[in-house]
């Protein structure tokens, strides 16, 4: 069984119908958000138990859980093929994933999972070596946007990035010595965004396949930001630039 941990992941969890065994909460603990997880794991038929906080700390492996366990079958990767159907279904020629080249922080993988769903995209493309796997931790940190957000688990990054080029996106890679700024690209086509990993930053055969490489600029002697935060800025762009076409012409 796999857990999630804490009252955001957990409740967005129940939203979503994703399947749950037990949700076990601290007993004594009260207030509002509790009351209101109780009530929706009842309406899920999903059953809840009450158990000491000692008992609490030894099934999450933490003791910053919020008084909140629930015991899950582990989140099952989707296939490239379904992701890329799904954003054609949603709607034509506004494809919009993003591809992580190895991103081994969970912390940095959850709040990138968040952002993506914030900014609209249809899904996460990850490696199944050298990455970051689908555990609690990224659930807790994305606050619930895991249960949202499908994220396909590929065995070669390099022949997804050659089937999203055939699929007709356009990827753009983020690599801090490229000298085209982010924002100069447009994003309005189907597009996906390859973010590095945390100290390598994009290997040479992801660079390679990319049709651009952006990067952010920065002032002063700190020339990165962590994957995490750039995700952030570079997603929120594609966002911006979509909804600016959206725009009824005046």
């Amino acid at each position: 069984m796999d857990r999630l941990i804490g009252i955001h992941a957990v409740r967005e969890a129940l939203v979503a119908g994703r399947p749950i065994e037990r949700i076990v909460l601290a007993r004594g603990r009260h207030g509002s958000r509790f009351e209101e997880l109780v009530a929706l794991a009842r309406q899920r038929g999903v059953s809840v138990r009450f158990e000491d906080r000692a008992q609490l700390d030894r099934l999450a492996g933490t003791a910053e859980h919020q008084g909140v366990v629930a015991l899950t079958a582990a989140k099952q990767a989707a296939d490239l093929e379904d992701l890329i159907a799904r954003a054609a279904s949603r709607e034509a020629g506004k494809g919009f994933l993003v591809l992580l080249d190895g991103v081994e922080d969970p912390h940095n993988l959850g709040a990138i999972v968040r952002t993506a769903l914030a900014a609209g995209a249809d899904g996460v493309v990850i490696p199944e070596r050298r990455a970051a796997g689908l555990t609690e931790t990224v659930a807790r940190v994305s606050a619930g946007a895991l249960a949202h957000v499908p994220v396909a688990r590929v065995k070669n990054l390099a022949r997804a990035m050659e089937e999203l080029k055939e699929a007709g996106y356009w990827l753009v890679g983020l690599d801090e010595r490229a000298e085209k700024n982010y924002a100069d690209v447009d994003f309005t086509g189907p597009v996906g965004i390859i973010l590095g990993s945390e100290g390598e930053g994009l290997h040479e055969l992801t660079r390679k396949r990319c049709d651009f490489l952006v990067s952010i600029p920065t002032v002063g002697p700190v020339r990165s930001l962590n994957v995490s935060v750039a995700a952030g800025v570079v997603l929120f762009e594609v966002l911006r630039q979509r909804k600016k076409a959206a725009l009824p012409e005046s």
